[in-house]
């Protein structure tokens, strides 16, 4: 998983630097109408926060907590997921990433394993409850994106979740 992350990250550098050497046909192709339509790609933004239920701005999109070491979703993490499957029927033109996320204790490689984990209960359930799967992606950052900074266990609680990002 961390290489296939790592390659990710390295195919997009590749792309944003071959961005900048676009040729004047290049531009003229991606504009070029056909049959009265545009070709290019549609760059409007999202009209939702793009940090997603961690940043609290997406009104109807919560964050998913986890007890420790855990990938099940107990019945306050069902609730949670409930609101945001709401919002998804509620938001029919919109796919979301699932993000997950672990506490800062145990190892890198363990972290990503259990976030995707919790990223993967989050969408099942979401798929069971009538949510299209091609409308749900996941992805896991271990401990790598914590909400709170400590070493306690006020802390290590906010950051085992999953979290949602609308997505394209």
């Amino acid at each position: 998983m961390v290489r296939k992350l790592a390659l990710g990250l390295v195919a997009c550098a590749l792309v944003a630097g071959c961005k900048g050497k676009q040729t004047q046909s290049d531009q003229s192709i991606e504009t070029m109408p056909t049959g009265g339509q545009s070709t290019a790609i549609d760059s409007a933004p999202l009209s939702f926060d793009p940090m997603g239920s961690d940043s609290g701005k997406i009104d109807g999109l919560v964050t998913v907590h986890f007890g420790y070491d855990k990938s099940n979703l107990d019945a306050a993490a069902k609730k949670d997921v409930g609101t945001n499957i709401q919002w998804m029927k509620a938001h029919p033109g919109v796919k979301v990433q699932i993000e997950g996320h672990c506490d800062s204790r145990g190892t890198i490689e363990y972290n990503v394993a259990l976030g995707e984990r919790r990223a993967n209960a989050v969408k099942a359930y979401m798929i069971s409850s009538g949510i299209p799967a091609d409308r749900l992606s996941v992805i896991s950052y271990g401990k790598e994106k914590p909400i709170e900074m400590g070493d306690s266990e006020a802390a290590w609680a906010k950051n085992r979740r999953a979290n949602f990002v609308p997505a394209q």
